[in-house]
């Protein structure tokens, strides 16, 4: 056998076979690995593709096809969880509304507790009166001026004969 690190030269079935001596520098080796490494990836990539029968190209069009399929498919649920998100927003400042307005009526209604409120309510917005009294309804000056403005609109007399008449009497008069 052959010292390490040198050559030798064994006579097997006629050839002579050559060993070389490994390098002791072992960057060069794992950089030689990396660049083996590196080399399969790149070719199993391109035999993939030589399999599939793509080019650059045509890969790049199927990416995108199917970025664009992903896309369309979460759209429709993002849109519709916006949707229904505005919604609730919109729910709920609904309800803080209602809640508002139901503290005001339940405010009126322990007002309208009181007997004499309810009384004074009557008399304002109902105008009634006790068993006794006597009503006097007072009519302001403005009121009277009002009246005259509304009268002579109102005296307009009253179209007279049937449709067509009046129509052939704008028409020709």
């Amino acid at each position: 056998m052959a010292e390490r690190g040198g050559r030798s030269r064994e006579r097997t079935g006629g050839r002579a076979r050559k060993t070389y001596a490994r390098r002791p520098e072992r960057v060069h080796r794992e950089g030689r690995r990396a660049r083996l490494r590196r080399g399969w990836s790149a070719k199993r990539a391109s035999g993939a593709a030589r399999v599939l029968g793509l080019s650059n190209t045509r890969r790049a069009a199927v990416v995108a096809i199917v970025v664009c399929a992903l896309a369309f498919t979460i759209a429709v649920p993002l849109r519709t969880y916006l949707t229904q998100r505005s919604e609730v927003s919109e729910q709920q400042q609904q309800r803080e509304r209602l809640r508002e307005e139901v503290a005001q009526l339940e405010a009126r209604k322990a007002e309208l507790a009181d007997p004499a409120q309810v009384q004074a309510e009557a008399r304002r917005r109902l105008r009634y009166v006790m068993p006794g009294e006597t009503p006097y309804m007072v009519q302001l000056p403005e009121d009277k001026q009002q009246a005259p403005n509304q009268g002579p609109a109102e005296q307009a007399p009253p179209p007279s004969g049937p449709w067509y008449e009046r129509l052939w009497d704008q028409a020709t008069g």
